[in-house]
């Protein structure tokens, strides 16, 4: 399938992501937790492996019982990350690199301890109250939920407060209260916000689970489903059906209002990006409609989790991309995700095969979409494996009691993750005990994953087979070759190749292919050589191009260029 792609593509359609855990990249202050001059300290790390945009999960004022997701004041920095100062020079210094950043923007919810909900809670006539969700109880003495509806991590999404007698309603953890977006003054609050860091200079914001904003008016039951678990491409879970809790037609205009918001600020253009778990369908419409050649009216991207646990073969990513061509093409955009601070992560899932990864990573960039990486997936970081007894996560607290062995079956493929510590650990900058995060001699805040003295940004700069310098390599050609970061896609009929997948990229008369054996065993192919350049290759040291063929090794990728 081919798509005609415009050359004029905005900047974020082009470029690549690199996310940031604050809390873990590097502690310059001496208590263990990362912070923002230390985010500063290493833009010239970020510059150099070739990534244009950096997004910060919050670093916001808050109790840090959800480690920032849970605000208490969307206008100020959290002391252990550092100052308002430091927040203005990293937006600064990142521009001066020719880079943009991206925060993270919790708009569903607040901390219990915000000023606002202290105030909500206070009393029923408090002029706060209706900026949360509040609802008398049913049965005897209204003791019992108002319905039925559960929170995304499972269990009743309603809190009794015995203060004022009545239930508030949070879609996720209860000490982070929804706020109601049918008050015009919250909506209006929270535009402000919006428009507060863009005064600064942010270029964007990743909005977390922005489908959740909206529940039905008449707090209608959601009707029983035989699903627990949620899956990428359906939020059905805990066996209920969501429809009156997440994806609420509501969502759809809400985020369009959002877009013009955004649209306010345009040099250079600002976007945003929804964290959704839903369908392919469904994360269009969230994009809205499309204006022109270039636009849509609704977010810039969504995430297509659908990435997340997809295995590597031939089969499910000739699927996976198809379907992506199918769904989002031009002005749409699709996104290339393989793992974030809610999930397992990605070489983890590969069985810590670095020949593997670098594959993964091969067709994250070079396929059609905006690639994000987490950071530590460059140099291979793998999960760790830490007690749900001891997780500072309140995922793990709140599942702490499920004994090991049962946690180990659950969470086996990797879908479904019980202690997000375990994603979490400490940039490996170096081999040293505490892995160049903090210094030696102090406890960081969480432990250093095993094999950091090899799994290191210092190690790896110094081999040129390291899993860094594969990434350097693809994301400089990336940069480099137009049809790499603009082109459409061809996808090769998958039949034809066995367990190997091909598709080319074309920008104006620029073309490359990309080939990528997921095989364990050789792939050759027939190839006319006089028409193809060898512009990469996962295996270095290989010539894949001979006697008129293409020859792969098992989990090998290659990129080449053609001749007209």
């Amino acid at each position: 399938m081919s798509r005609s792609t415009p050359s004029n593509l905005s900047w974020w359609k082009k470029t690549t992501v690199y996310q940031i855990y604050p809390r873990s990249f590097k502690d310059t202050t001496g208590n263990g937790i990362g912070d923002i001059p230390g985010i500063i300290s290493k833009l010239d790390y970020l510059l150099n492996l070739g990534v244009e945009t950096i997004w910060l999960s919050p670093f916001f004022s808050s109790p840090q019982a959800d480690h920032g997701y849970d605000v208490s004041d969307y206008r100020s920095i959290a002391s252990e990350y550092g100052t308002m100062n430091d927040c203005e020079k990293l937006i600064q210094e990142t521009h001066n690199r020719e880079m943009y950043v991206v925060f993270d923007l919790v708009l569903n919810h607040t901390s219990e301890k915000h000023p606002w909900f202290i105030e909500s809670r206070s009393s029923k006539d408090n002029p706060k109250r209706d900026w949360y969700i509040w609802r008398d109880g049913i049965k005897s003495e209204g003791k019992k939920p108002p319905n039925n509806w559960k929170a995304i991590v499972g269990g009743s999404g309603w809190h009794y407060d015995k203060q004022t007698d009545q239930w508030y309603w949070a879609q996720f953890l209860p000490f982070q209260p929804d706020l109601n977006y049918r008050n015009p003054e919250v909506r209006q609050e929270m535009f402000d916000t919006v428009r507060f860091w863009l005064e600064k200079g942010v270029d964007g914001f990743r909005l977390d689970i922005i489908n959740t904003i909206f529940e039905d008016q008449d707090f209608r039951n959601n009707p029983f489903a035989w699903k627990y678990f949620p899956s990428e491409e359906d939020d059905k879970s805990f066996f209920q059906n969501k429809i009156h809790t997440m994806n609420h037609p509501d969502n759809f205009e809400f985020v369009k209002e959002l877009r013009s918001v955004a649209d306010e600020y345009s040099d250079p253009e600002r976007f945003l990006v929804g964290e959704i778990t839903a369908s392919l369908d469904i994360l269009k419409k969230y994009c809205g409609e499309q204006k022109n050649e270039t636009e849509t009216n609704g977010l810039h991207l969504t995430f297509q989790f659908q990435s997340l646990n997809v295995a590597l073969d031939a089969i499910h990513l000739h699927k996976l991309i198809g379907r992506y061509e199918q769904f989002f093409p031009e002005p749409y955009t699709p996104t290339l995700v393989f793992s974030n601070h809610d999930q397992m992560r990605r070489i983890t899932k590969l069985g810590n095969d670095i020949n593997k990864a670098k594959l993964n990573a091969t067709l994250q960039f070079t396929a059609r979409g905006v690639p994000f990486i987490y950071y530590g997936e460059e140099i291979g970081m793998s999960n760790h494996r830490l007690s749900l007894n001891t997780s500072q996560d309140p995922i793990g607290q709140k599942f702490s009691w499920i004994p090991q062995p049962l946690v180990k079956l659950l969470t086996r493929n990797g879908s479904f993750s019980l202690n997000r510590d375990n994603c979490r650990t400490p940039m490996q900058w170096t081999p040293s005990p505490n892995a160049g995060f903090c210094s030696d001699h102090l406890e960081p805040w969480l432990p250093i994953s095993p094999g950091h003295e090899t799994i290191n940004v210092e190690s790896e700069e110094s081999d040129p087979t390291s899993l860094l310098n594969c990434y350097k390599a693809l994301l400089q050609l990336r940069k480099k070759i137009p049809a790499l970061h603009s082109g459409s896609l061809f996808l090769s009929p998958r039949f034809l190749l066995g367990n190997c997948l091909s598709y080319q990229r074309t920008h104006n008369e620029q073309s490359v292919q990309i080939w990528l054996n997921f095989s364990n065993k050789p792939f050759q192919t027939s190839v006319a050589q006089e028409k193809f350049a060898l512009l990469y290759s996962t295996f270095p040291d290989s010539n894949p191009l001979r006697d008129s063929n293409l020859y792969l090794e098992s989990y090998q990728g290659v990129i080449l260029e053609i001749f007209q």
